[in-house]
């Protein structure tokens, strides 16, 4: 890349962006560090203020399709500098990216140098002829780009040492991993019963095995292998909006969990508490696998104001359906300003007794699995039950049988 046509103010943007990515953890090897000082990300996105195309938590929106609905973007640095480190990638690799866009392209073929690869697909061509402007006019020579559906992978430039997926997958299509040499990484942002990490899997044979995973979110995967979440209405008005996301869970009875809303609440709290800075991701895994139907609540912030339900969030809220009846993890100031207790909020009939369960398994997990991390795993669909991890929840997929276990 001709590094001359940086200006002082460019640099010191990337520069003052690498910091930021460093306090947060999400930058830790000089490789990573070096690629994101290097890399002008903001001429992929021209139309963006260049001081915002560096700010560490912004994605850039790039596409939205006739419902409007987010379809391509250029992930935030941050998102794409974790995977980046997940997926451990040294020089000479030849590493396939799917979900294509630019910069991030060019991030990995910094990191892989002029005796490394890498090919960066894409299933539109809007998508790919912007990716490949960049890259030529960012002078980075070692990158093929390709315009096709990622279901299938790009055989002809296999096997890879790296696959780094940046759009959500609810599936692991047999190509990807047929394409990956054994021992290789897959870093992909894998959606599991409504919920997405992006995990890095190793895999062993026919088989990928968790290496650590982290919370994100991405647009996701279109074509062949798109599986989006459905959408289960409870209540309609502007600004205050509440349903259930729906992914691979028993279809709800949404006229009763309709009417479940107009009852009375019944709040049952666990005991457990949170500091103001900690995660409560791993917590909600472990929900997702303790119980059979724990679809997400999506609302608006007016259904809170309006006191229609307690917690509200874009991202959804894990809920525990029953019947007629549901329950929601919300939490509650405690004395010390530093932390909140967890509890479950219920509406319905059975409004006390689903609130009751989702709070014995918010106290199951602060007893028995806080501080643990959950180990997942793909195996091919058909793969019998007792190949499967002990004890694990196996999500279905068309094309293979994830597991998420716990120690």
């Amino acid at each position: 890349m001709d590094k001359a046509r940086s200006t002082e103010a460019e640099q010191k943007l990337r520069d003052d962006m690498v910091q930021d990515l460093i306090a947060v953890g999400a930058a830790r090897s000089p490789h990573v560090v070096a690629a994101f000082r290097t890399v002008p990300r903001h001429l992929a996105t021209p139309d963006v203020e260049i001081a915002k195309a560096y700010e560490a938590e912004n994605a850039t929106i790039t596409k939205t399709d006739e419902h409007g609905v987010h379809v391509s973007s250029v992930s935030a640095p941050r998102i794409q500098a974790m995977q980046i480190e997940q997926a451990q990638i040294e020089p000479g690799m030849k590493v396939l990216e799917i979900g294509s866009g630019g910069p991030n392209a060019a991030y990995l073929a910094e990191m892989v140098g002029d005796s490394g690869h890498i090919v960066t697909m894409d299933i539109d061509p809007d998508v790919t002829d912007r990716a490949t402007r960049f890259l030529s006019e960012t002078g980075y020579n070692n990158v093929t780009v390709v315009t096709g559906d990622a279901e299938h992978g790009s055989p002809e430039h296999a096997p890879y040492d790296r696959i780094v997926v940046t759009v959500q997958a609810a599936d692991i299509p047999p190509a990807w991993t047929a394409q990956l040499k054994d021992a290789g990484r897959l870093v992909v942002p894998l959606r599991m019963r409504g919920m997405t990490r992006t995990v890095a899997f190793v895999r062993d044979g026919d088989c990928l095995t968790s290496d650590g995973y982290e919370l994100c979110g991405f647009v996701p995967m279109r074509g062949v292998g798109a599986n989006r979440m459905q959408l289960a209405a409870l209540h309609e008005a502007p600004g205050e909006n509440i349903a259930l996301r729906v992914d691979g869970h028993p279809e709800p009875d949404t006229a009763a969990l309709s009417e479940a809303l107009k009852t009375e609440r019944a709040a049952v709290w666990s005991g457990v508490t949170l500091g103001g800075h900690e995660s409560n991701e791993h917590l909600d895994l472990w929900l997702t696998s303790a119980l059979v139907n724990l679809p997400l609540m999506a609302a608006d912030p007016g259904a809170r104001t309006n006191g229609l339900v307690a917690s509200a969030s874009p991202l959804g809220i894990p809920t525990l359906v029953d019947g007629d009846s549901f329950a929601y993890r919300t939490v509650r100031a405690t004395d010390d300003p530093d932390r909140f207790e967890l509890g479950a909020i219920g509406h319905g009939p059975d409004r006390e007794k689903a609130a009751a369960r989702l709070a014995e398994e918010i106290r199951a997990w602060d007893r028995d699995h806080r501080g643990d991390r959950a180990h997942i795993e793909v195996h091919p669909a058909g793969t019998p039950d007792d190949e499967l991890p002990a004890g694990s929840r196996c999500i279905e997929r068309p094309h293979s049988r994830v597991t998420i276990s716990w120690p």
